[in-house]
C-alpha cells in the first residue's frame, strides 16, 4: 500500500540522485538563459521603478497561490531595501471578504482601486498568465496610470496576448516550478537593479 501512495519510496536512491540533479541543470540553465534573453528589459523596468518610487511610488503586488507567496518575496525584497511595497495577497481578511462577498476575480483591483495611483507600480505574477484577478488587477493598474510589471511562464496567456503589462517577463517554460525559479531570479535581480538605481 505504501509504496501505491508514495512510488517514489520504491526508487533506488541512484535514481532519486540523477532525477534531481537533472531537475537542478535544467533550472540554472532556464535561469541561465532569461537572464541573457531578457537583461535590456531588465534594466528599462528598473529604469522605470526606479523613477517611479524617486517621485513617490509604492509598489502593490499580488498573484495566486505559490504566485501569491512570490509576490509577498518580491514586496520583501524591496521594502528591505528601504523601497515601500505591500503584497495584496497578504491582508487574508481583506482578500476572503472581498472574494466572498463581491468576487474573487476582483480582490486585487478593488484593493488597487482604494490604495494605488497614478506613479504607483502593480506587479502581477502568474505561472500561466490567465489568472482572472490577476488580469483584473493590470487592467484597473493601468486604467490608474500606474506602472505595470508582469510575470507570467509558458506562452505568457492572456498577460501576454492582451499585452496588460507595460513590463512583461514570460518565462518559455510549461513546468510551474522551473517558472517559479526563473520568475525568483528575474525579480531578485530586477530589486538589485532599481535599488542601485533609485538611491
Amino acid at each position: 500500500m505504501t509504496g501505491t501512495l508514495y512510488p517514489f519510496l520504491r526508487r533506488d536512491p541512484l535514481d532519486a540522485m540523477a532525477s534531481t540533479a537533472g531537475k537542478a541543470r535544467e533550472s540554472l540553465e532556464l535561469r541561465r538563459r532569461v537572464l541573457h534573453e531578457m537583461e535590456g528589459r531588465l534594466a528599462a523596468c528598473a529604469a522605470a521603478l526606479a523613477a517611479a518610487f524617486r517621485g513617490g511610488g509604492r509598489l502593490f503586488t499580488f498573484g495566486n497561490g505559490g504566485s501569491s507567496t512570490d509576490a509577498q518575496s518580491v514586496a520583501d525584497l524591496f521594502t528591505g531595501r528601504g523601497l515601500p511595497a505591500v503584497s495584496l495577497a497578504a491582508d487574508t481578511a481583506l482578500v476572503t471578504a472581498l472574494g466572498n462577498d463581491v468576487g474573487f476575480e476582483v480582490v486585487f483591483a478593488r484593493q488597487l482601486a482604494a490604495l494605488g495611483g497614478a506613479g504607483d507600480i502593480a506587479c502581477a505574477l502568474s505561472t500561466s498568465g490567465g489568472s482572472a484577478n490577476v488580469l483584473r488587477g493590470l487592467q484597473r493598474a493601468a486604467g490608474l496610470r500606474m506602472v505595470t510589471v508582469g510575470f507570467a511562464g509558458s506562452g505568457g496567456g492572456r498577460m501576454a496576448e492582451e499585452r496588460l503589462a507595460e513590463h512583461l517577463f514570460v518565462v518559455p517554460s510549461s513546468s510551474v516550478h522551473r517558472i517559479q525559479e526563473a520568475q525568483a531570479t528575474l525579480y531578485h535581480v530586477l530589486a538589485e537593479l532599481v535599488s542601485a538605481a533609485a538611491g
